[in-house]
């Protein structure tokens, strides 16, 4: 009985040098996969939040242009928030509302564009 502890104690087990680079390969294998991935996620997470902050400022000016008698036909997203039609938030981008009117129709269309130091984009709204 003694023995059999003295050889269970004595036995020495671990990993071997292959098996530790096996398993770095394999988790190298996963991160080239996963890294892909997030990125998309983070790219198109950005996208929706400019979808978005785009739709806001472009409620808001339709509400600034129907409150508002002398509006003229353009509104920044900046006077929105300066006339409380917008809260406070950080933009990614400064937004212009521009609005035209069909002259046979009297259909409003509203055109949104944003801008900033590095690019810009827009998108449309009908009223």
């Amino acid at each position: 009985m003694r023995n059999r502890i003295k050889q269970l104690l004595n036995k020495e087990e671990g990993f071997t040098l292959v098996e530790l680079l096996a398993v770095i390969v394999i988790l190298a294998i996963i991160l080239a996969i996963a890294v892909p991935g997030v990125g998309k996620i983070i790219d198109n997470a950005e996208l929706a939040t400019e979808k978005n902050q785009e739709s806001i400022v472009l409620d808001a000016a339709q509400l600034y242009f129907l409150q508002t008698e002398n509006h003229g036909d353009e509104v920044t997203s900046t006077t929105l928030k300066e006339k409380g039609f917008l809260e406070d938030k950080k933009m990614t981008k400064v937004y212009t509302v521009t609005i035209e009117t069909d002259e046979t129709t009297g259909k409003e269309t509203f055109n949104i564009t944003g801008s900033d130091t590095t690019a810009s984009e827009s998108g449309s709204g009908s009223n």
